[in-house]
């Protein structure tokens, strides 16, 4: 069973498309209105929905029912069930790819970005991931010490992008992500300015960290947050982090195009 058919049941509640995330994409894709793009693990399809609205074709491709009988129907885009390491498209058939902060769930990313390159005719694929190494821990991880430890395990960018070359021979450009204050898309260290969401339990349900965790530990860095928010001790320990609009958490993009 796909990992989403357990734990994405209140998944677009909470995981709304951004419309900075949205703007880099279609500004990293520089192709014209009625492209077709593939969205790889399109989840609940908020980001193909995105892209539709914004007049390109997208094909929909995500291995779990739960996930796809959420999406809201479009003219523009066909849904297919599959895995991006088998993609169910025919070779050339679409003009780019994108996957938003899902190639952490891919069983193999060697045959994931293969079969990437395999459907594109000539345009770009456009991934949106992160690495923890790359910026400072957050006040979350004080709480949840266990989200920086489970995320060591994901590839650091660089053998990522080392993966994309060696199987696409595609030219890699890494392009940083600074996290804005009041995202829509509430993925794991989206709210760092709003810590008191982390204590609803539908915002945890849409995070696959908090998700796939120990509900010991969440249930403990939840008591020991929310007393602190009571109290006022997160204000004093972390309230600076208030005075920013964005900050560096690690998120970055990548798009991979064909040298020309």
């Amino acid at each position: 069973m796909p990992l989403y058919d357990s734990i994405g049941k209140q998944y677009k509640k909470t995981r709304v498309p951004d419309h900075r995330i949205v703007k880099t994409i279609i500004d990293l894709l520089k192709l014209p209105q009625g492209s077709i793009i593939a969205d790889i693990g399109a989840g609940t399809g908020s980001y193909s929905q995105a892209l539709a609205n914004q007049g390109f074709s997208v094909y929909a491709v995500e291995p779990s029912s739960v996930m796809r009988t959420q999406a809201s129907e479009h003219p523009q885009i066909k849904w297919l069930t599959g895995y991006a390491e088998a993609l169910p498209l025919p070779d050339k058939s679409v003009d780019a790819v994108i996957s938003i902060l899902t190639i952490h769930h891919f069983s193999d990313l060697e045959k994931s970005f293969q079969e990437m390159h395999r459907i594109i005719k000539s345009g770009p694929i456009i991934l949106l991931s992160f690495d923890i190494r790359l910026a400072p821990k957050i006040w979350l991880c004080d709480y949840f010490p266990w989200l920086w430890e489970d995320a060591l395990r994901f590839l650091p960018i660089n053998e990522i992008t080392s993966l994309i070359e060696k199987n696409t021979q595609r030219v890699i450009e890494v392009i940083p992500f600074m996290l804005p204050y009041d995202l829509s898309d509430l993925f794991t260290a989206a709210a760092w300015r709003r810590p008191e969401l982390y204590l609803q339990p539908e915002v945890r349900a849409g995070i696959s960290a908090f998700a796939l965790a120990d509900p010991n530990l969440i249930e403990s860095g939840v008591k020991s947050l929310a007393a602190d928010l009571s109290s006022g001790e997160w204000e004093k320990k972390y309230g600076e982090i208030r005075q920013l609009t964005e900050i560096d958490v690690g998120y970055r993009f990548l798009k991979a195009a064909i040298a020309n």
